[in-house]
């Protein structure tokens, strides 16, 4: 399950805490996130079933993650299939989540659309 911004939900912390209904797992995320992110969150807010699920999401996710915003806009499936691929928003979190840049790049190769695209990234 790939996100939006392409981070892997069977991956993702939060998503596993959330599926396993596990509260340490939650508290731990929650601190560690905490210091990654330099914000407080909570381990009751370490609820997530992936950006793109009808269920619930990650507070940041459902409010406030520009990347989910715009390619829901666009009618995207994720940031590789965009035209503006990469652009200024991507180019952000890629610094915050540098495993999203090879997920991206692989999902381009995968895409008959972008097979011919000797250099994908501007």
């Amino acid at each position: 399950m790939i996100a939006y911004c392409g981070l892997d939900c069977l991956k993702c912390e939060c998503y596993i805490a959330t599926q396993e209904n596990d509260r340490k797992k939650r508290q731990d995320v929650a601190a560690k996130w905490s210091v990654q992110y330099n914000t407080e969150v909570k381990p009751e807010q370490i609820n997530c079933n992936g950006c793109k699920s009808d269920g619930i999401k990650f507070f940041f996710t459902e409010s406030m993650c520009e990347i989910r915003k715009c390619c829901m806009e666009k009618e995207l499936e994720n940031c590789a299939v965009c035209e503006m691929y990469i652009c200024d928003r991507l180019k952000a979190f890629i610094a915050l989540a540098p495993e999203v840049d090879n997920a991206l790049d692989k999902l381009r190769i995968k895409d008959k659309r972008f097979r011919f695209d000797v250099n994908p990234k501007p």
